[in-house]
């Protein structure tokens, strides 16, 4: 059986644009899809700290080393810039893949630079 667990997230990343006019997604800094496995095109789900709101909504490469966390689309109406954000990936895992996925977790500076990078233990 497969179920969605938590792949990576970004914790406390902080919108840089809302941008409703622009092709639907998050664009998101280069450096920090690279950071925790993030893909273009992967799903994500987009918590704002402020107002709780959630959506889905799918990844968009950023520039390398802009800080870019851009809300576009539709999605833009629910954030602001200086927003908050928690970006959570999931993937779909057996009990095998389960038992040795680590999820790697950025947890952000104000500035959007990564303060520490960790591993959840799903044994801890």
């Amino acid at each position: 059986m497969l179920r969605p667990v938590l792949h990576s997230k970004i914790h406390r990343a902080t919108v840089t644009a809302a941008l409703p006019n622009y092709v639907g997604s998050i664009t998101i800094d280069a450096e920090l899809l690279d950071a925790i496995g993030l893909r273009v095109n992967d799903k994500v789900l987009v918590a704002n700290c402020r107002s709780g709101a959630r959506l889905e909504t799918y990844v968009f490469r950023g520039e390398p080393g802009s800080g870019a966390i851009e809300l576009n689309g539709a999605a833009a109406h629910r954030f602001e810039p200086g927003d908050h954000v928690i970006i959570m990936h999931f993937a779909m895992m057996d009990d095998a893949e389960y038992t040795v996925h680590k999820p790697r977790v950025a947890i952000m500076n104000e500035d959007n630079t990564i303060a520490e990078t960790i591993l959840y233990d799903p044994d801890a």
